[in-house]
């Protein structure tokens, strides 16, 4: 008599070490099964994403990533401003909750856009703390010396709103804290030091870096994130007079111009179909890309401050004059791309 023995099917469990520590996001293997505690999201490579609870079976298709997200709460300290390295905030943070009313979050958006293979929790700490300099040297947020408890409710609002919009994350808590013991300042200004030159270069040189791999990183993020920012821009609440409404049409039509440009970029390394550019050219053209990403980074920040405005016509017209000059940086920088030589000024 044969017996047969059939081994019961095992599933191998992903490797997911680091996860929730050094990592946030890492990539998860179909058929894997989403870890309790944590959640899954699976992005196509034209920027839909969906959402895995804890527990479900990762089918991901065949044009599709799939990242193992914890999330959290993370703990980290930021430096609000670059020259004063010894102010510092303590900010507990997490990843937001799926919302049934949004057709995506913002930071599955994220990961689709920009998020890459992994997401480390000190890259991810760092470009928070990019948004939130970049926020205070423009003037959008303040934090004054001992700052006021209204002042610092207000700082308060408009840093949730500006991590919310930008990434998805919840901030859970954020207090100052004086981070001189832990820092050697000495050590950072001869630093800086260093990297000053003596006397001013005569030409100064172009920054070295992959075109190729800098450009395709750019334009994904122009193509999946501007028609999210037209959104949230045609979503604004604004006082309901003609000039405001003229003006606000003016720029979703412009934005939207914008948007197509970025959908429909020739590709870096040809000036014509089976013509090659020049690599100066080609420099040039995903330097523009990056230009162009930085007034994306403004605009995001940008809708983060029009939710947290009072509808009030001199308010809006600023916002307005705001959202002008990124558009304008945005036109300027993606005709630039598009273009096979550097127009004369």
């Amino acid at each position: 008599m044969l017996n047969l023995f059939i081994k019961p099917f095992r599933q191998a469990a992903p490797d997911l070490e680091g996860l929730g520590a050094a990592y946030i996001a890492l990539p998860i293997a179909r058929g894997c099964t989403v870890p309790n505690g944590r959640f899954a999201v699976l992005a196509s490579s034209d920027g839909h994403t969906r959402r895995l609870s804890e527990g479900a079976r990762v089918n991901a298709l065949e044009n599709e990533t799939a990242w193992c997200i914890h999330p959290g709460p993370y703990a980290c300290e930021l430096t609000p401003f670059a020259a004063a390295p010894e102010i510092g905030l303590k900010v507990a943070f997490a990843i937001d909750g799926a919302d049934p009313r949004e057709a995506q979050q913002r930071f599955d958006l994220f990961l689709a856009s920009e998020g890459g293979a992994r997401v480390a929790l000190d890259a991810f700490v760092a470009q928070l703390q990019a948004a939130l300099q970049r926020e205070l040297a423009q003037g959008n947020l303040e934090l004054p010396p001992c700052t006021s408890f209204e002042e610092w409710n207000l700082f308060r609002a408009g840093f949730n709103q500006l991590l919310y919009t930008r990434f998805g994350v919840m901030v859970d808590d954020c207090v100052p804290v004086d981070l001189g013991a832990a820092r050697d300042l000495a050590a950072l200004l001869a630093a800086r030091l260093a990297v000053q030159p003596v006397t001013a270069p005569a030409a100064a040189p172009q920054e070295a870096f992959d075109a190729a791999l800098e450009d395709r990183k750019a334009l994904r993020r122009l193509f999946l994130e501007l028609p999210r920012v037209l959104c949230g821009l045609r979503l604004a609440v604004l006082p309901p007079d003609c000039a405001t409404f003229r003006r606000h049409q003016d720029l979703l039509r412009r934005l939207d111009l914008v948007s197509l440009a970025a959908g429909t970029m020739p590709a870096l390394e040809l000036a014509a179909p089976n013509l090659p550019l020049a690599g100066s050219e080609q420099l040039r053209r995903a330097r523009h890309s990056r230009r162009a990403v930085a007034a994306l980074d403004e605009a995001w920040a940008l809708l983060a401050r029009m939710k947290q405005a009072v509808s009030a016509l001199p308010q809006a017209i600023a916002l307005l004059d705001e959202a002008d000059r990124i558009v304008a940086n945005l036109e300027c920088d993606c005709a630039a791309r598009r273009a096979t030589q550097e127009e004369d000024a």
